[in-house]
């Protein structure tokens, strides 16, 4: 039973880096997910690609909820996920990761929960750390151990999309405190504490956010620094799935069910 799951783009799985690879879909309540499974290092890990295997499904439109039952369905404690990101912070240039603490969010559709009924009441979950520190931390080692050029820390601005923000309110994001934006990362961290899953994002980053930026943005610059980008980010999962111990314990995993009395 795979304990890892990686989160991404196509350009993030690589065939070469697992052996007995399985392709599965899951059926969930919210829909059925297709997952690719395989082994790395003895650990068994699970690749699922957030768009879909084409890269069609526009961020306002992914299956979040579809996505984390899937993993939680086939066991997953920890998911280590990637976002292509709009730098708000001149010292977090394009060529870095990012690995955030912190969110704002600004998306506006988005069904953000799984607790829409309960017998037992309302549920409000704790998100003073909304990405697992413990995990961070794995990334943040392996980050220096293949001296890649990365920040420990930073706020992800969340974004309806699929367009590209303004200039007006890339200013108002760095009067927020931002650094960063992007359109994928809620309510997928939000649904991964939900279910009790340990939740890490790496943010890479693609280009500056308008406004910043000297030009007009455009996607196919997006997607051309994310493949220059692809070994490195492979390099840099692989390490921490190599280091994740598969039987931690942590707080993210007590988040709704509280801790065990012992």
């Amino acid at each position: 039973m795979p304990s890892i799951a990686v989160i991404g783009g196509t350009g993030v799985y690589d065939p070469r880096l697992l052996e007995d690879i399985a392709y599965e879909t899951v059926s969930t309540a919210y829909g059925d997910v297709k997952v690719t499974r395989g082994v790395y290092r003895g650990k068994e890990v699970v690749f699922l690609a957030r768009h879909g295997a084409e890269h069609s499904v526009p961020p306002h439109l992914i299956n979040y909820r579809a996505n984390i039952m899937a993993l939680k369905k086939l066991g997953v404690r920890s998911i280590l996920a990637t976002a292509a990101v709009g730098s708000l912070n001149p010292q977090m240039k394009p060529g870095e990761f990012v690995f955030v603490d912190q969110f704002v969010d600004f998306t506006k559709g988005r069904t953000q929960t799984f607790f829409e009924s309960r017998p037992e009441g309302v549920v409000h979950i704790d998100l003073t750390e909304p990405y697992c520190p413990e995990l961070r931390k794995i990334l943040v080692r392996a980050a220096r151990s293949l001296n890649l050029p990365a920040c420990d820390g930073g706020t992800y601005v969340c974004t309806e999309g699929p367009r590209f923000e303004t200039p007006a309110e890339i200013k108002m994001f760095r009067q927020l405190g931002g650094d960063l934006v992007g359109m994928t990362g809620v309510p997928e961290v939000v649904l991964a504490r939900e279910a009790e899953i340990c939740y890490a994002a790496v943010a890479s980053v693609t280009n500056f956010a308008a406004g910043i930026a000297p030009y007009r943005l455009s996607h196919q610059e997006v997607v051309e620094m994310m493949q220059g980008q692809g070994e490195n980010i492979r390099r840099l999962l692989m390490q921490a799935v190599s280091w994740i111990d598969e039987d931690r314990e942590c707080a993210c995993q007590a988040a709704v069910s509280g801790p065990v009395q012992t």
